[in-house]
């Protein structure tokens, strides 16, 4: 009766009567005293918010938390690539946690034009193409089209129609995706948007011809894919991602081709005060949770 028992390594004493109530000066935790293999095998079905929690348990947890099999296994499948693509490097020498960090930040390419990330959580890659990347039909010309900065933009700049009869605006991208499915959004606003004393305001005065006749928005991929939107543009004054399609990657390792439009070439008309921020390409299975953000 005057036994004790033992709970993950924990010891109890005992009182006369066989009670055990109290626990020893001796008794200690034994997180400490795991391996930090068992404990990196454990944590890798994690996601990596929850790796970083637990890391700051302990010395054992933030070893095991190290560990190249961990991170590799939240790695897309062509980090390879990326690495080359977005940071100028190779793999070599490199810790699997710093290339999934360095990742997850925003990193442009192509002359700055165009941005790419891993969402931190799901580890999948996201991508921004800016108005300055795209084939705008009279850009050049200040009659028609400006670019303006702005703070609502991830470039920091958008491109501001204020009158033109044809609109066009083509884009491609070339890039290794990783294997699952993705959303292409076209971000735009009816309106000039700016900062007054502070607040934010947005001028629709140059909103014209958008309601007489819907605009087209098409997407084709290497690989096959094609989609198509047409709607009119009715929402003044707030920032709207027009859902243009979706597409599928099947192979991992294969450069993908994704071109992708928008159109209202009617000309019996003239359209104007649109703002053109930028295209981006999410995972479809996080899209909604991105845009909320």
């Amino acid at each position: 009766m005057g036994a004790g028992f033992s709970v993950l390594g924990e010891s109890r004493e005992s009182s006369g009567n066989g009670i055990n109530f109290g626990y020893s000066k001796k008794a200690k935790t034994v997180l400490d005293d795991l391996p930090e293999n068992c404990i990196s095998t454990i944590i890798k079905y994690l996601n990596p918010p929850e790796i970083c929690k637990l890391a700051l348990l302990n010395r054992a947890f933030h070893g095991a938390s190290l560990a190249d099999f961990v991170w590799e296994s939240k790695l897309p499948s062509n980090y390879n690539f990326l690495l080359e693509k977005l940071l100028l490097q190779s793999q070599t020498y490199l810790p699997k946690k710093h290339i999934y960090s360095k990742l997850c930040q925003p990193n442009r390419f192509d002359g700055g034009t165009k941005e790419a990330w891993l969402e931190k959580s799901s580890g999948k890659l996201c991508l921004s193409i800016s108005s300055k990347a795209l084939r705008i039909t009279g850009i050049d010309d200040r009659r028609y089209w400006n670019y303006i900065p702005t703070q609502e933009s991830r470039f920091e700049t958008v491109a501001y129609l204020q009158q033109i009869w044809w609109v066009e605006v083509i884009g491609e991208l070339e890039l290794v995706l990783g294997e699952g499915s993705y959303s292409l959004y076209f971000r735009l606003q009816l309106g000039k948007g700016s900062t007054r004393f502070g607040r934010r305001v947005c001028n629709v005065d140059q909103v014209h011809g958008w309601d007489i006749k819907p605009a087209r928005f098409n997407l084709s991929t290497s690989n096959g894919h094609k989609a198509s939107l047409e709607c009119y543009l009715n929402n003044y004054g707030k920032w709207v991602h027009y859902h243009v399609g979706d597409f599928q990657v099947e192979n991992p390792n294969m450069i993908i081709k994704i071109n992708f439009s928008m159109l209202q070439i009617d000309c019996t008309h003239t359209k104007g005060g649109l703002s053109l921020d930028s295209v981006f390409i999410y995972p479809t299975q996080i899209s909604n949770k991105l845009l909320k953000s």
